[in-house]
């Protein structure tokens, strides 16, 4: 069972990993701020709470996997809200789209029907 489950956690970490490594491209390489964010948030989310999981699956409902479980959820709650308050800061404050952007909903939404 040992050799099972250490295969599992490494392999979720390994899969962890690369989800914040391509969140961290994207943070790099996304041409605006909300692209930016996207790609921040939705991947480096994922990939740590499938490196937390693979803590949990590691060593067990101990105190540290129920802390890595704590923690996942902390994470999935706060970093899309985070992102949310980061992104309508931003555009409040008048940072543009990228001008390759198809569509502004937000901007959409704020018009009035003419």
């Amino acid at each position: 069972m040992t050799g099972i489950c250490t295969v599992i956690s490494y392999s979720l970490m390994a899969i962890g990993v690369l989800f914040n490594l391509s969140g961290a491209i994207g943070l790099i390489r996304l041409p605006d701020v909300y692209n930016r964010l996207q790609a921040s948030t939705k991947c480096v989310t994922l990939g740590t709470s499938l490196i937390l999981f693979s803590v949990f699956v590691r060593v067990g409902l101990t105190p540290l996997g129920v802390k890595a479980l704590l923690t996942i959820i902390f994470i999935l709650l706060t970093s899309p809200t985070a992102a949310h308050a980061l992104s309508r800061g931003a555009y409040k404050s008048g940072v543009k789209l990228w001008e390759g952007s198809v569509c502004d909903r937000y901007k959409e939404e704020k018009e009035p029907e003419k």
